[in-house]
C-alpha cells in the first residue's frame, strides 16, 4: 500500500521528533527476516527503550536533517530498519547486536552516536557502554571508595592499639 503525502509527512515528523531526542542510531539491513522474527525484534526493542521503524531512505533523510544523525544520510542504502536509542546510548546497539547473533539475516550497516558516524565494527564498543543505572552505580562506587578507605583507616587505629595492648599482656603473662 502506497503512502499518501499526508502519511509521508506524518512519518517524517514522527521520526524527526524521535531522532531529535535519541542518543544514538543503528541502521540494519533486515532482508530475509520473517514476520515472526520482525515481531520478536519489535517486542525486544519496546522492552529496551529503542524506537524501531522501517522507513524509506528518502523519508529518513528528510527526518534526520538538522539532527545529530545528519551524518548518516549518505550511508542509507537498501532496505534498512532504523533503531534509535531513547534511554541510553548503547541500547540500540545492544538490541541489534544480540538479535543479529541469533538471526544472521539482520546485518548492521550504519552506526552513529553524538553526531559522529562510526564504523560498523564499533557496534560492539557502543553495545558495551553501560546503561544509565550501571553508570550511576559505577559513579556511586567511585565516590564511595575514598569514604570506605577513610573509615577503614580510622577503624585501624583503635584496632592496632588493642592488638598492641594484647601483645604486651601476653608478653607479661609469659614472663610471669
Amino acid at each position: 500500500m502506497a503512502l499518501t503525502l499526508a502519511d509521508k509527512k506524518q512519518v517524517v515528523s514522527e521520526v524527526a521528533a524521535v531522532a531529535a531526542e535519541a542518543h544514538s542510531v543503528v541502521a540494519a539491513e533486515y532482508s530475509g527476516l520473517t514476520v515472526g522474527e520482525m515481531t520478536e525484534l519489535r517486542v525486544k526493542a519496546r522492552d529496551e527503550g529503542v524506537y524501531l521503524r522501517v522507513v524509506k531512505n528518502n523519508l529518513t533523510k528528510l527526518a534526520i536533517k538538522g539532527t545529530d544523525f545528519e551524518c548518516i544520510q549518505d550511508s542509507l542504502i537498501g532496505p534498512l530498519i532504523m533503531a534509535f536509542s531513547q534511554e541510553d546510548p548503547g541500547s540500540a546497539a545492544r538490541l541489534v547486536k544480540n538479535f543479529a547473533k541469533e538471526h544472521n539475516k539482520l546485518v548492521p550497516k550504519v552506526v552513529s552516536i553524538g553526531g559522529e558516524l562510526l564504523d560498523v565494527s564499533d557496534l560492539d564498543r557502543l553495545a558495551k557502554m553501560p546503561t544509565r543505572d550501571q553508570a550511576l552505580a559505577m559513579l556511586a562506587g567511585t565516590l564511595r571508595a575514598p569514604l570506605d578507605k577513610l573509615a577503614r583507616t580510622i577503624n585501624e587505629v583503635p584496632g592496632k592499639l588493642v592488638r598492641t595492648v594484647a601483645a604486651i599482656r601476653d608478653q607479661k603473662e609469659a614472663n610471669a
